[in-house]
């Protein structure tokens, strides 16, 4: 099928366009499908359901634990540092007064 893409009109070739999207539709629903089937198939194979193996794996992760404070603010006990990254306002405007860091210290 040859179609002069040039000759059609506007009418046609939004017409075309939306079915392509569809026929594009369609095929994305099929391979998706077929790699879902083959999947299942693959960890039948090895005595697993899909459904376990995705559980198993969302088991696996764990939450990263944030870095315990180091350092807390003595004017506003809300402030904290890890001592990670970049100082807090409040620890460089202590350093420029001469404080020393330890004196933040938990």
């Amino acid at each position: 099928m040859t179609q002069n893409l040039h000759e059609m009109s506007r009418k046609e070739l939004e017409k075309l366009k939306k079915d392509i999207e569809e026929a594009l539709s369609t095929v994305s629903q099929r391979e998706r499908k077929a790699a879902l089937d083959a999947a299942e198939r693959a960890a039948a194979e090895h005595g697993y359901s899909l459904a376990e193996l995705a559980d198993a794996s969302a088991k696996g992760k764990k939450n990263k634990a944030k870095n315990p404070p180091k350092y807390r603010n003595p004017e506003d006990p809300t402030q904290t540092w890890s001592g990670r990254g970049r100082k807090p306002g409040w620890i460089n405007e202590a350093e420029a007064a001469g404080r020393p860091l330890s004196d933040f210290e938990i």
